[in-house]
């Protein structure tokens, strides 16, 4: 294993990555870096841990967004186009008011973002 230093939100980490896979590592990095930085630079987000979480989120959000649009176009006639894989207007970015989820994701969402709320003591709403 080949030991890469990186950094994150303007800190330090020292990651144990597999020979030949070091520009997936940094690619990697590069996102959860991006999605953290917009957090933060939002200004409604201050602690880490939250930042953090909520990059996570979105980044689980986009990779769920992408598997059910190939799923779908899985499902289409072959004349039809794909979905586009672009970030969903309905991912929990901070400072998000709009959405094109349905009632029932968007409800629970907003649950979830509420219960991280609570865990991380943080009263400032996102959604």
């Amino acid at each position: 294993m080949k030991q890469i230093e990186v950094q994150i939100l303007q800190q330090s980490y020292l990651l144990s990555c597999p020979e030949g896979h070091e520009s997936r590592l940094l690619d990697a990095v590069e996102r959860v870096d991006t999605a953290m930085t917009r957090i933060r630079d939002a200004g409604k987000v201050r602690a880490r841990e939250r930042i953090a979480v909520l990059a996570a989120l979105n980044l689980a959000f986009e990779i769920a967004d992408r598997e059910a649009a190939d799923l779908a176009a899985a499902n289409q006639p072959v004349a039809t186009p794909p979905a586009s894989p672009s970030p969903s207007p309905g991912a929990p970015m901070a400072g998000h008011q709009e959405s094109l989820l349905p009632d029932t994701d968007q409800q629970r969402l907003q649950s979830l973002v509420q219960r991280l709320d609570d865990a991380l003591g943080d009263d400032g709403r996102l959604l």
